[in-house]
């Protein structure tokens, strides 16, 4: 390491200071490399020595920045490129120094786990730097080493990894400093699936919300791409070919709280497959699982469909709701494909069909259904009644899907306007087995009776808000049930794995440039076959897959919360379309404590089960969740028991808020789907400063643990049998030795100084 510049500033400060400034400076270069900043993305942070070089006079000096890491991020972008499973990333930052300060830092890379980096550059403001490797054991040691000197054990969450290091100099005041990296690496395969990993987990260590992240993914495979998906964050993925695909995140001012996760496959069979296991200890093992027919399909695998469209035309609907309805069923009729029949039915008062049949597309069929929507006019009540009865009543052919489209703006008021008469109804008449997937448009419409038809029907039900487009939504809607490659799927994953608790609970029909994803539970390990029934034209088509279950495995630690969001979902949905039920509630009220699916419908669940097992001395107050936060604002539980209640409502914008929220869990594929509605559960922390409850929660080795106040709160520990704890003082003798022992103890370690938590069914408390 060069020896930094002399700064003629020195000659300004008194002897007693100067000695003390390159006291500490000198300690503090021992412990530069340590540090962790506010800015930590693992994408390269900046540390910066205590104390900084002094500002020019005038005297006296004013005291220096507070904390090691004044700087802040301006923009963070990632640019990568995957080729054969060769990935180089390309990262480019802006720091800015926001003090009077002239400072130093030391730029810091944690290296993905599993990565094999093949190349490394960097250049800082244009300039090449040269940067150190410094290997896992040296960079322990490090981190062990910032622990005993500096108090801080955050670093820890990165024992195991290896670290890149450059020096920067001089980072000057009000200034930014760009940097620019980049690095190769050889990706893995494994189950038929390619992983890219970007650690982005910042939420733990960032003092401001980083202002600007972007990170954009270009796949080029000499195999065809089936499958590709990010379960981690909410992205948008453009397929361009069987051989080329670009995947793009973007956000502003967050902080992001999980490593961002991309997979695909490369086969050259009819469907693409993709699974990915979780398993910790004598536990049932989690799966996810991902079926996709790929981006371009032969016609002869598309199968034909029948598909009746049903509009509200009632007065409710006239003006700029009857004008987007139009075009989205012109958009519909345009897009139906070859050797399709349909049907158009308007209702109002009275409900009417347009050919009494299922017609053939032609071009006779199109022109007549198009000027039948062009003549629609607005006026009347709400038959939906004699509406769904029509569509029902249509001669289906044997082995060909039948879909309905639902749409409408208002409750029933004219025939049988009971809802469960009305449902009872719907039951009979459908015999077939047809789905019927629903438009709610607006808030005055009765979202459970629309809810128990998608559900009684294996449909999903949409929501278009007052300020929404009714065209975009339909539109997007039917591009993707627009040619069906299988339906009827089941799965049958062989002797040696038993599966359970899988969701959806009904397998969804696949269709052309669409994907499903299925989460469950699964017992027992090791190589197996997953067997895929479908019909595909009139005829059961098999498909078999290879498949590995893990009898151990820690890494997708994303998938326990997503099942959990999943299965949740489905349970709030049974809860509040079909009545309270105890098990129900205490089942929802686990599952979101132990995975941490905080929502405004689960957070009153735990706080009133908590304030019960206290008072029963069923548990501990300090083991409490967010029963120690509900504590501190008793005006918190209030608001979670009104956002509980509101799933009783059927009507109104509450309860189509309710109703979305809830399917999006149970729908979820992406970790960002998990938690909806989470920024509504906020508190007032003991500083008086609302705060987001998501900032509480952190999800470490497939479960959640709490910041409760002062304590970090394993919420397995509530479930523990064995109560008897095993105290250890912060960055004492034992606690090296507990973290030289288990190396899963590390990430409970790195969330500060008292935490309490599970480890080998074992209660730890770690304490100042």
């Amino acid at each position: 390491m060069k020896k930094l510049n002399t700064n003629p500033v020195r000659r300004h400060l008194p002897p007693a200071v100067l000695n003390r400034f390159v006291a500490r400076r000198s300690l503090v270069l021992l412990m530069v490399i340590l540090c962790l900043t506010s800015l930590l993305a693992a994408d390269g942070f900046i540390i910066i020595p205590r104390p900084p070089y002094p500002p020019l006079p005038p005297r006296p000096i004013p005291r220096p920045p507070a904390g090691p890491f004044p700087l802040e991020v301006k923009y963070h972008r990632v640019d990568v490129t995957i080729e054969d499973r060769v990935a180089t990333t390309r990262i480019d930052q802006v720091f800015y120094n926001p003090t009077r300060w002239r400072l130093e830092g030391y730029y810091l890379f944690p290296i993905p786990k599993n990565a094999v980096i093949k190349k490394f550059s960097m250049f800082v403001n244009g300039k090449e730097l040269e940067a150190e490797l410094l290997d896992a054991n040296k960079a322990r040691k490090i981190y062990e080493d910032i622990v005993r000197r500096q108090r801080d054990p955050a670093l820890l969450e990165y024992s195991g990894l290896g670290v890149f290091k450059a020096r920067i100099f001089p980072i000057e005041p009000y200034s930014e400093k760009r940097v620019k990296m980049s690095y190769n690496e050889i990706l893995s395969k494994d189950n038929h699936t390619v992983e890219y990993l970007y650690p982005l987990n910042t939420e733990k260590f960032s003092a401001k919300p980083l202002k600007d992240v972007s990170i954009n993914v270009r796949v080029k495979s000499k195999e065809k791409i089936k499958n590709i998906y990010c379960p981690t964050h909410k992205t948008e993925i453009i397929r361009k070919g069987n051989f080329r695909a670009r995947v793009g995140y973007e956000e502003h001012n967050i902080k992001p709280d999980i490593d961002f996760k991309l997979y695909y496959s490369t086969d050259n069979t009819r469907l693409g497959f993709s699974l990915l296991t979780y398993k910790k200890g004598r536990e049932d093992g989690f799966f996810f699982l991902s079926l996709s027919p790929g981006f371009e399909t032969k016609e002869s695998d598309i199968v034909e469909k029948d598909i009746t469209f049903v509009l509200d035309v009632s007065g409710s609907m006239a003006g700029k709701k009857m004008k987007q309805a139009k075009e989205a069923l012109l958009f519909c009729i345009e897009n139906l494909n070859k050797g399709d029949r349909f049907e158009m039915v308007r209702f109002s008062t009275e409900a009417e069909a347009l050919f009494d049949e299922l017609r053939p597309v032609n071009e006779n069929s199109r022109k007549e259904a198009g000027e039948f929507v062009r003549n629609l006019r607005a006026i009347g009540g709400t038959n939906i009644d004699e509406a769904l009865a029509l569509a029902l009543r249509m001669k289906k052919k044997q082995g060909r899907p039948y879909i309905v489209i639902f749409l409408t703006d208002g409750k029933p008021t004219i025939g049988v306007t009971d809802e469960d008469s009305l449902l009872s109804k719907i039951k009979k008449s459908n015999i077939a087995g047809t789905r019927i997937f629903t438009f709610g448009i607006g808030n005055e419409i009765n979202t459970h009776l629309l809810d128990k038809i998608t559900e009684m029907t294996r449909a999903y039900r949409t929501y278009i808000a007052p300020d929404e487009d009714i065209e975009i939504k339909v539109s997007n809607f039917y591009s993707r049930v627009q040619s069906p490659i299988l339906t009827d799927i089941k799965l049958d994953f062989g002797s040696k794995i038993r599966v359970s608790k899988t969701y959806p609970i009904d397998l969804p029909d696949l269709f052309k440039g669409s994907s499903i994803t299925i989460l469950g539970r699964y017992k027992g390990s090791g190589d197996t076959k997953i067997e895929m029934a479908g019909k595909m034209r009139e005829r059961t088509r098999k498909l078999e897959f290879s498949a590995a279950f893990a009898g151990k495995d820690e890494d997708n630690d994303f998938i326990p919360p997503l099942w959990a969001a999943r299965r949740i979902g489905y349970l709030l949905d049974q809860i509040r379309l079909h009545g309270k039920d105890k098990e129900l509630v205490d089942e929802v009220t686990e599952l979101a404590r132990t995975y941490g699916i905080i929502t405004p419908y689960t957070s009153y669940l735990i706080i009133e089960d908590e304030r019960t097992n206290v008072r029963r001395n069923m548990i501990r107050p300090v083991d409490q969740t967010l029963g120690r936060i509900a504590d501190r604002d008793a005006a918190f539980e209030s608001r979670n028991r009104e956002e509980f209640s509101d799933m009783k409502r059927k009507s109104g914008g509450r309860s189509v808020q309710v109703s979305k929220e809830v399917q999006e869990m149970n729908t979820a594929s992406n970790y960002a789907q998990a938690r909806p509605g989470h920024s509504r559960v906020q508190f007032t922390d003991k500083e008086g400063k609302l705060r987001d409850i998501k900032q509480q929660v952190m999800n470490i080795q497939g479960r959640a643990i709490y910041n409760t106040g002062k304590f970090w709160v394993d919420s397995y520990v509530q479930a523990q049998k064995e109560q008897k704890i095993t105290r250890i003082q912060f960055a004492g003798v034992e606690y090296f030795k507990l973290l030289k022992k288990e190396s899963g103890a590390a990430q409970f370690l790195a969330l500060g100084q008292n935490v309490r938590f599970v480890l080998n069914n074992r209660i730890y408390e770690i304490y100042e």
